[in-house]
C-alpha cells in the first residue's frame, strides 16, 4: 500500500510539472506566432493569440494544432481606389487544423472563420463625396454615412440646385451585402430633389457605390456584410489559410 501511496504521488507530481511545461511551451509558441504575424501583415501592434486544445505538446509532436484564434485590433487592407487603405476594426478570426512547418518557419490552416467591422467613416471613401452632376442645374454628393436600422445604410446627400443648396440633405435608405469580394451599397429607393424624380442611372452613380477590400490577413474573403451602430460587421472565410511564411 505505501509503495502504491508513493506511486501515486509521483503520477501527481509528474502530471502537474507536465501541465506546467505545456502550459509555458503553449504561452512560448503564442507569443511567436504572434511576433511572426505581426511582422508578416505589417501590424502596428502585436496581434492577441490563442493556441487551443490541450496537451499543446502532443499537438507539436503531431505537427498540426487543433484550434488557433486570433485577434487584431486595427489592420489596414489595400482597396481597388488606387492602392488606397481602408481600416478594419477587431478583426477576430478562428481557425482550425493549423499544420506548420518542421521548422516552425510556415503554418497554414485548413478553415478559417471571423468577423471584423469596417466603420462608417472608412467606408466614405468609396462614396462619390465631390459634386456631381445629377440633373440640369442640380448637383449632389454623398455626406455622410450611418446606421438606417434593420440591417440597412442610411445615405446622406447634400444636394444643390442652382447654385443654391438645397435646406434639408436627402437621405436613402440602402441594402449592403457581399458581391464579388466587394462590399456593395445599393439604395432601395431613389430620392427627390427638389421635388423633381430624377434620372435613375444619374442619381444611382451617387446613392450607389462599391468597396473593395483586398489582401486580408492569410487571404481570407468577404462572406458576409450587414450594417451595424459603428459600422458594417463583415463575416470572413478561408480555406488553406496562411498563418505564416
Amino acid at each position: 500500500m505505501r509503495a502504491l501511496r508513493i506511486l501515486l504521488i509521483v503520477v501527481v507530481i509528474l502530471g502537474g510539472l507536465f501541465v506546467i511545461a505545456d502550459r509555458v511551451a503553449v504561452n512560448f509558441a503564442e507569443d511567436e506566432v504572434a511576433d511572426k504575424l505581426r511582422s508578416t501583415e505589417n501590424l502596428p501592434s502585436k496581434p492577441d493569440v490563442s493556441i487551443n486544445g490541450f496537451p499543446f505538446l502532443t499537438q507539436v509532436a503531431g505537427g498540426e494544432l487543433d484550434e488557433v484564434e486570433v485577434g487584431i485590433d486595427d489592420y489596414e487592407a489595400t482597396t481597388a481606389n488606387g492602392g488606397e487603405k481602408v481600416r478594419i476594426d477587431d478583426l477576430s478570426a478562428h481557425m482550425t487544423g493549423v499544420k506548420f512547418s518542421g521548422d516552425y518557419s510556415s503554418a497554414t490552416a485548413a478553415d478559417a472563420t471571423g468577423t471584423a467591422t469596417v466603420s462608417y467613416d472608412e467606408l466614405m471613401k468609396a462614396t462619390r463625396s465631390e459634386s456631381t452632376d445629377v440633373a440640369p442645374g442640380v448637383t449632389a454628393k454623398v455626406v455622410g454615412l450611418s446606421d438606417g436600422g434593420n440591417g440597412k445604410i442610411k445615405v446622406t446627400v447634400r444636394a444643390t440646385v442652382l447654385g443654391v443648396e438645397y435646406p434639408e440633405p436627402v437621405e436613402v435608405l440602402s441594402s449592403v451585402k457581399v458581391k464579388d469580394n466587394d462590399v456593395e451599397v445599393v439604395a432601395d429607393g431613389l430620392p427627390q430633389i427638389g421635388g423633381k424624380q430624377l434620372a435613375e442611372s444619374r442619381i444611382r452613380a451617387i446613392t450607389d457605390f462599391q468597396q473593395t477590400i483586398d489582401e486580408l490577413p492569410g487571404g481570407i474573403d468577404l462572406d458576409k456584410v450587414e450594417a451595424a451602430k459603428d459600422g458594417v460587421e463583415i463575416t470572413v472565410k478561408g480555406s488553406n489559410v496562411k498563418l505564416a511564411g
